[in-house]
């Protein structure tokens, strides 16, 4: 049984299909307080399994002040990654407090064993959970469903926007998508951008067309519409209902010019307020890897002057 993809240090595929995934350090489920904030495990559908991790911000509140809701999309290629890494964990609680918002990280099935559209499905499907468990959950019971926001990072910035799609498409009858914030966002296409073919890029490109291969549906390629956002079918008017969007992006990350260009795409669509922000001197997901440092503090405060504007 040989290896026929890996990425380093998280995923090994095998020639028989089966994967082996290699966790860093993981935050493991607890209701006590921690650092001004609450948080628990959550089973949003033990069919798939699809489940999910709550942040509650400990700040006192007034019983009719209902707090912004964001629900939260992790990284890693749609490959791995999870909501119990220590990075997610300490940056999603940090950020519930900064933010002052309920904050659902989701765990959805991983490809190469569930390939797309299944993350898409799974994410949207938190977002009609949510809707029926805010009225019995009490963590919930304070969430304003009319100020939801999706958010990820790398795969999950991919899968906030999808989720937005078919959110347009069929909407829910009682949850408001006020934005979306997307940091690092992993999208991709057949062409190739002047950064992906230069020659010193052949790495990076490498590594991105085996996630893109283990997780879009066999047969597909990067034209596939959860690739290239340029495929997704919405109508003139449909397009004006998208949520106002904030893209981070990081000056060292190789998706970059990526993350610009889906935020000029948008443009071009008219969608009502698209923001761009640029981490100068930073690396791809840096927010995970240092959810304590200044640059994730700015992320952290600029992505609350966002929400806190709509």
């Amino acid at each position: 049984m040989s290896i026929v993809a890996e990425a380093p240090g998280f995923l090994q595929v095998f020639s028989d299909g089966s994967v082996k995934r290699f966790a860093p350090q993981v935050v493991d489920a607890s209701e006590e307080s921690s650092k001004g904030y609450r948080f628990k495990d959550v089973v949003i559908d033990p069919s798939k399994p699809i489940t999910g991790r709550i942040f509650l911000p400990d700040t006192p509140r007034s019983t009719t002040q209902l707090l912004p809701l964001v629900v939260y999309f992790h990284g890693g290629g749609f490959c791995f990654g999870s909501t119990t890494w220590a990075g997610y964990h300490y940056f999603l609680g940090d950020f519930s407090v900064a933010s002052q918002s309920i904050v659902v990280s989701v765990d959805y099935r991983l490809a190469p064993e569930n390939r797309l559209p299944v993350a898409y499905e799974d994410c949207y499907s938190s977002l009609e959970w949510l809707s029926h468990q805010v009225s019995t959950e009490p963590w919930l019971s304070g969430a304003d469903l009319s100020r939801v926001f999706l958010s990820g990072d790398s795969a999950g910035g991919n899968i906030a926007h999808n989720v937005a799609v078919k959110y347009i498409c069929e909407q829910i009858n009682n949850v408001k998508i006020r934005g979306l914030v997307l940091i690092h966002p992993y999208f991709g296409s057949e062409k190739r951008t002047e950064e992906e073919l230069d020659e010193g890029a052949a790495g990076h490109v490498a590594s991105n067309d085996m996630f893109w291969g283990l997780s879009i549906p066999e047969g597909s390629n990067r034209d596939y519409f959860g690739c290239n956002v340029e495929k997704a079918e919405l109508s003139e008017s449909q397009w004006s209902q998208f949520p106002a969007v904030m893209v981070h992006v990081a000056g060292l990350d190789f998706l970059k010019q990526r993350g610009v260009m889906y935020v000029e795409f948008l443009q071009k669509k008219q969608v009502k307020e698209v923001k761009l922000v640029e981490a100068e001197a930073e690396n791809h997901v840096f927010h995970v890897f240092f959810p304590e440092s200044d640059a994730t503090r700015l992320l952290q405060q600029e992505t609350t002057e966002f929400i806190k504007s709509y």
